[in-house]
């Protein structure tokens, strides 16, 4: 169930939406540019959102300062790296033992800033390579996985190929066929490339070393109730190109 929350950046007081599901594993959402329209409502982000809820995950979606009914003011990408900090913070202070960072757009840019302490994975949704600057950004070891779109005018696939081996040459580099920055048509694709790439929960007991029960075959056919999607289809006609290490799948 999502709830409406509050928490401190700095002296400002932020709104987010929270919805608890596991204790073990959460994710921060953070959202596109302020001065363009950009909040925590935004469909990207909700995609984003949806697609770790329906992995089991927690998660965290707040709006950067002076957006909505958050204190404060725009703050040119400086203020705004404390609220993603403030946001971890918060998150954690809710009992999530491992946290993992995803931002659309502005959003990747803010988080690619912030870095990878306290983070155990970092996903970027079309970090906007080709409207603000990340020469700064160095070695982000967390980054796993990249996602773009193939007409985005504001994240060309060649220039966000040329930051990866930067942030980390590791990193897998999705692109979705026929997708702008908005992914208007290709929100369900978007969801459905995140939720089979997000890692799943983990079993229980083996955060502490113990090895769990072998899940019994569904219906003689060698799959497990973990191969099960929330979707009625899967991998196969989403028009998605698959990218790793330069080399296409």
């Amino acid at each position: 169930m999502t709830e409406k929350i509050s928490f401190l950046s700095d002296e400002y007081l932020l709104e987010g939406l929270l919805d608890l599901k596991s204790a073990d594993m959460g994710v921060v959402i953070t959202h596109p540019h302020p001065l363009y329209g950009g909040d925590m409502c935004n469909y990207v982000v909700e995609t984003i959102a949806d697609a770790f809820q329906k992995k089991g995950y927690s998660t965290l979606r707040f709006n950067f300062r002076g957006v909505g009914k958050s204190q404060g003011q725009y703050d040119e990408g400086i203020g705004e790296r404390q609220d993603v900090v403030s946001a971890i913070n918060f998150l954690s202070q809710q009992g999530i033992k491992t946290i993992d960072l995803a931002g659309y757009s502005f959003g990747a840019y803010i988080n690619a800033h912030v870095g990878c302490q306290n983070i155990r994975n970092m996903v970027m949704v079309s970090p906007p390579v080709n409207f603000i600057r990340f020469d700064g950004v160095k070695e982000l070891p967390c980054l796993t996985l990249v996602i773009g779109g193939d007409e985005d005018d504001f994240a060309f696939p060649d220039e966000i190929r040329r930051h990866i081996p930067v942030w980390n040459p590791d990193a897998r580099f999705d692109i979705i066929s026929d997708a702008d920055h908005f992914y208007g048509g290709r929100l369900r694709e978007l969801e459905m490339l995140l939720y089979s790439r997000t890692p799943p929960l983990p079993l229980p007991g083996t955060e502490r070393g113990e090895t769990p029960p072998p899940t019994p075959p569904r219906n003689g056919e060698g799959s497990t109730d973990d191969d099960v999607s929330p979707f009625p289809f899967r991998e196969g006609g989403w028009g998605v190109r698959l990218i790793m290490k330069g080399q296409t799948l």
